[in-house]
């Protein structure tokens, strides 16, 4: 017997996706649609997190914007999600990193690995 939600979870699957890791800086770019026009957004911030794994994996990046600290969580493998570029890869130690939610300023980035 054929397992067709696990069928159709690989069809939609990105390949070239996990090229990230969590402390590393991104920007993901996401399509939106206002009424009848589109665009993409750019959202750059830390991924603090990865959960899951298949077509349903996810990830979480936190941003400060006025000094007001802005997490959002994004399907992998979803097709609104053009691109995610990576532009500094982090120095971590755990895979998830909650504890920057309560640093503020330049104690809440990761070092850069060389």
């Amino acid at each position: 017997m054929i397992d067709y939600i696990k069928q159709l979870e690989e069809e939609q699957k990105k390949e070239g996706k996990n090229i990230f890791a969590p402390g590393d800086t991104v920007e993901v770019h996401q399509k939106i649609i206002e009424g009848t026009r589109k665009r993409v957004q750019i959202f750059k911030g830390i991924v603090i997190a990865k959960k899951h794994s298949g077509s349903k994996e996810t990830f979480i990046v936190r941003k400060v914007s006025k000094g007001v600290g802005i997490e959002k969580i994004f399907q992998l493998h979803s097709p609104n999600i053009k691109k995610i570029v990576v532009l500094k890869k982090g120095k971590t130690r755990r895979a998830k990193l909650y504890y920057l939610r309560e640093r503020v300023g330049k104690r809440s980035t990761v070092k850069e690995k060389r």
